[in-house]
């Protein structure tokens, strides 16, 4: 056996000692032999020893591929072997990082959120033990959410709320702690739409401010014009300012200057925002357009065989001829062209009087411009704004040419035809001698010559007139006769009878007034009677009783023969 063989007879000696000797010498060797075991297992040659070395090293220099784990992900060759060396209770059979990661999880817990608003079951009727105002069973009287009703779903059994979703939900350490769990994202759209309607608003009445500033300058003369058109660049807002404001200030970058303890600050501008890509990446080409490192400007478009619609970034001379570039090219030019002609104007020595010269010949030219055109149009016309024709007159004119002679008939051409409809006409229908239609009546058509409104009825000729009039005169008459009798009715012997005993008196009289009155007096008494509590404290008693009085004692009294007697009250 070599080397090993000393190692195994200590081994077997070990083996024998536990199984045949007492308590203290099988404890004492039991420790013996785990270190045998450990040896055993971790014992590696000299060579072996040099050659793991020289592995190691050659895969931190990176001359040898690194060792794979498990799951056949690469294990940095830089870790520290007492954390890369799994424990011997894993029983790990190759190289792993699995001990590092968090591998216990506990799987009660959860990171989803409570359904807000969900139903599980909708009852049809009351059940037992459910809510006595809104007939859920999942909660109580107490505990229900809903507005308290006038009568509970317990006694009418009506609208019976569906029942809620009841969840338990475990959360672990860091799910108790988190301040954003069950946070809908997409209920921020509604602060991003108030915020985009309060920009869009604000826009609008600063055009609507314009616009009237506008209208103003041209009712005045030409001196006040230039005035206002000077007040209007002084108040106009710039909406590129407005869109700046927007971009939460990403271009102004605050840095210390050649300070010690703080001192004086230097703004950094034309940066981009840092989501976006930059310039110089648009494009590797090397041949593409010119990037300058030092201005970070780019003049010419990165990308010009691109979709234009996808494109954010078309090139510095994008927002040169474009905005308000292009209003100061226009100024430069006006100002070398009236230096040109003799104007003493310059835009660095004297930018204010050139921006005045600039706006006041604009306000000429346009007034030159609507001069001429009001001339051209005083002298010419305007056919766009002439009044049209009368329908009368486009439809009566017509270039046929008829001839005729003496007598009115037609030599040359053709009389126009009358049009005609595409019903048919004077057709007469059931021995009637007008059309339908001839007659109308009580928002009725009918027939003229039997003044009849039914489409299909036979004519009757006058006597189907006179027997309509007849009976129209008779119902009339039936009318008149029932209006009379309504009101003058037959007078009647009207007899009060009361309640409050069998012989009524012939000359009793009861007052209606009074005996209202004497009925909420007896409702006030009854209800005494139920609550002594509703008593006054100062009782005045009378024992006075009238009629009245007696007749609502009868009204009110309960009769326990009555059948209807549950139902009063």
């Amino acid at each position: 056996m070599g080397e090993d063989s000393p190692r195994l007879g200590g081994f077997r000696l070990c083996l024998a000692v536990i199984l045949n000797g007492g308590d203290s010498q099988k404890k004492l060797l039991r420790s013996q032999l785990l270190s045998c075991c450990d040896d055993l297992v971790a014992f590696k040659s000299r060579e072996d020893h040099r050659k793991q070395i020289e592995l190691e090293e050659a895969r931190k220099a990176g001359l040898a591929p690194a060792e794979l784990d498990e799951d056949g992900k690469e294990i940095n060759p830089h870790i520290p072997q007492y954390m890369s060396s799994a424990p011997w209770y894993l029983n790990a059979e190759r190289p792993s990082l699995k001990h590092q990661r968090k591998w216990k999880s506990d799987p009660n817990y959860t990171k989803s959120w409570y359904d807000r608003g969900a139903k599980t079951f909708q009852a049809s009727k009351y059940r037992k033990g459910a809510c006595e105002n809104c007939g859920a069973m999942t909660h109580n009287v107490k505990a229900c959410m809903e507005r308290p009703r006038k009568v509970g779903a317990k006694h009418t059994n009506k609208h019976i709320a569906a029942d809620e979703k009841i969840e338990t939900i475990e959360l672990d350490y860091d799910g108790k702690r988190d301040r954003w769990n069950g946070y809908d994202p997409s209920t921020f759209a509604r602060v991003i739409e108030r915020y985009e309607a309060r920009d869009d608003a604000r826009k609008k009445y600063l055009n609507e401010q314009q616009l009237k500033k506008l209208e103003k300058s041209d009712q005045t003369d030409e001196g006040a014009a230039i005035d206002e058109a000077i007040e209007d660049d002084d108040l106009r807002v710039d909406e590129a300012k407005v869109d700046e404001s927007k971009q939460m200030d990403f271009a102004k970058v605050e840095k210390r200057v050649r300070t010690t303890g703080g001192g004086s600050t230097g703004t950094v501008r034309n940066l981009r925002i840092r989501e976006d890509t930059a310039k110089y990446l648009l494009n590797l080409d090397v041949n593409s357009a010119h990037y300058d490192p030092k201005t970070r400007s780019m003049r010419e478009d990165p990308l010009p065989d691109a979709d234009p619609n996808e494109k954010f970034y078309e090139g510095d001379n994008q927002y040169r001829n474009s905005g308000q570039a292009l209003e100061f090219k226009e100024l430069n030019i006006h100002a070398w062209e009236a230096f040109d002609k003799g104007q003493d104007v310059h835009m660095q020595a004297a930018p204010s009087q050139a921006e005045l010269l600039y706006k006041n010949f604009k306000v000429m030219k346009e007034k030159l411009k609507s001069h001429t055109k009001e001339t051209i149009i005083e002298k010419y016309g305007n056919a766009a704004d002439e009044e049209k024709l009368p329908r009368e007159l486009l439809l009566g004119q017509s270039e046929r040419q008829v001839e005729y002679d003496r007598a009115g008939r037609i030599i040359k051409g053709q009389e126009a035809a009358i049009p005609r409809s595409k019903y048919e006409e004077d057709v007469y229908i059931n021995n009637h001698t007008t059309v339908w239609g001839s007659w109308w009546k009580d928002h009725q058509w009918g027939f003229k010559c039997c003044k009849q409104t039914i489409r299909n009825s036979y004519c009757t000729g006058a006597a189907g007139i006179e027997a309509a009039e007849a009976a129209n005169d008779l119902m009339r008459a039936n009318i008149a006769r029932k209006e009379a009798a309504a009101e003058d009715p037959a007078p009647g012997e009207e007899k009060r009878l009361a309640t409050w005993g069998t012989d009524v008196p012939d000359d009793l009289v009861l007052d209606e007034k009074l005996l209202a009155d004497a009925l909420k007096k007896e409702d006030q008494r009854k209800r005494e009677e139920k609550d002594e509590r509703k008593r006054k404290y100062n009782v005045r008693w009378n024992d006075e009783v009238t009629a009245e009085d007696m007749e609502a004692y009868r009204m009110k009294k309960v009769h326990h023969d009555d059948p209807m007697k549950s139902f009063m009250n």
